[in-house]
């Protein structure tokens, strides 16, 4: 049965919270007693002539303070305490025991028990008025403090539900992100090719890919918006919605030949229009780096825009590594900027690598990076596997190097094996 409220049950209640009190003691007397100090003063008091009686009571009623007898038939005031403390409402109660003694004794007894204070008999008017003025300042602070917990556990409730919600949007966005670099593994003509991309948090700004342009020519590309948070994600998106697609509707990096068929645009013409694009109409203060490599497939002819990302890489059959590219500054900081497109070929048996500054700037603490301890004896490792496993082996010894830590920055990879009739993805 729950105790009905009175008025002292606002929580906001400054001096004067206790305004009920239940005064408990076997003598008639002596009750009625303290019972008429209290009613003098204000004050709605209760009675009970045993501690048991003062439990019944209880269920029915509340109380702000008793006022217990320590000497009483059955439960003694001590014992009145302790069963108390043990209700739910027990820590609310200010409790004050009637007693004779001094002692040190069994002051610590009543302590123990969990009384706040005591009050010697005969008791005095004044005396116990200063003792509730006590019991007010210390209920007060309570009930202020209950209020402000229960505000404080409203309040961490709300920001639960919302961080839910915003760890399944998280998700669902982490998902779909995913599914930007899908297929994860292709055979085109004489090229395989394998790319994987790992997000530092939920979302990330990197993407890798590839676009078939034509029969003959094949669209490659790997970049890395600045940031990696929603809205490093987002435009992200929007990159992989404009390289996406083999005609110049759909995919900014291809054109219309002469004879109206698809051919691929200059990639420094590209990159150049993705910067002037990304500082006029998205108006955004992110930026990116950029590697677009356009490869004939008949001939093994590579023609490539280096913007501020990592060069790529060439793995030859006889595991020699050489960088491509000439560098170039970022896409979407600076208006004007040119790029340069350069020029090499693959040979048969060679495998190009794009990767983003994840790989090669990845490290253990303050020791050294990737690139510069480990990623050419890891490449030359895995450049007897086909890129369906190459790919995969090379993110494993990258963990391995930076001992699993969690890195600060994206990882994306894309590896193209240019064999005509040679390894299989």
């Amino acid at each position: 049965m729950s105790p009905s409220p009175h008025p002292c049950d606002d929580p906001q209640a400054g001096p004067g919270v206790v305004r009920r009190v239940l005064v408990v003691d076997d003598s008639l007397a002596q009750r009625r007693a303290l019972a008429r100090m209290l009613e003098r003063r204000g004050y709605e008091v209760l009675e009970a002539a045993c501690g048991t009686d003062a439990l019944a009571l209880l269920d029915r009623d509340s109380v702000d303070m008793v006022i217990s007898d320590w000497m009483m038939p059955g439960l003694s005031g001590p014992d009145l305490v302790a069963a108390l403390r043990r209700r739910p409402e027990g820590e609310s109660l200010y409790v004050v025991l009637l007693t004779a003694k001094h002692g040190e004794d069994e002051i610590a007894q009543g302590l123990g028990a969990g009384a706040d204070d005591f009050l010697v008999k005969p008791v005095s008017g004044t005396e116990l008025h200063a003792r509730i003025r006590a019991a007010e300042r210390m209920l007060g602070m309570q009930r202020r403090l209950s209020a402000s917990n229960a505000d404080l556990s409203r309040t961490l409730g709300e920001l639960r539900g919302l961080y839910g919600a915003l760890e399944r949007d998280m998700l669902e966005a982490r998902a779909l992100q995913r599914s930007l670099i899908r297929p994860r593994h292709a055979e085109i003509g004489p090229a395989a090719i394998a790319l994987d991309m790992q997000a530092c948090g939920h979302v990330g700004g990197d993407l890798v890919g590839f676009f078939r342009v034509s029969e003959r020519e094949l669209g490659l590309y790997a970049l890395d918006v600045s940031g990696h948070g929603m809205g490093s994600a987002l435009m992200t998106a929007r990159l992989a919605g404009s390289l996406s697609g083999s005609d110049a509707t759909r995919n900014v990096a291809v054109g219309v030949g002469p004879d109206g068929t698809p051919v691929a645009r200059d990639p420094a013409a590209v990159v150049a229009e993705m910067n002037r694009a990304i500082l006029g109409e998205l108006a955004t203060e992110l930026y990116l780096t950029i590697c677009l490599c356009v490869l004939d497939l008949g001939t093994g002819r590579l023609r490539l825009v280096q913007a501020g990302h990592p060069h790529p890489l060439v793995l030859s059959p006889d595991g020699d590594i050489r960088a491509l590219g000439s560098g170039g500054p970022p896409v979407g900081l600076l208006a004007g900027m040119s790029y340069v497109t350069c020029e090499d070929m693959l040979r048969p048996g060679d495998r190009l690598i794009l990767m983003s500054d994840g790989i090669t700037e990845a490290q253990r603490g303050d020791g050294p990076v990737f690139e510069e301890a480990a990623l050419g004896a890891a490449l030359r490792a895995t450049g007897t596997r086909p890129v369906r496993a190459a790919v995969p082996a090379l993110l494993a010894a990258l963990a391995v190097f930076t001992g699993r830590a969690r890195q600060k920055d994206d990882v994306s990879v894309l590896m193209l094996d240019y064999a005509p009739g040679g390894r299989a993805a």
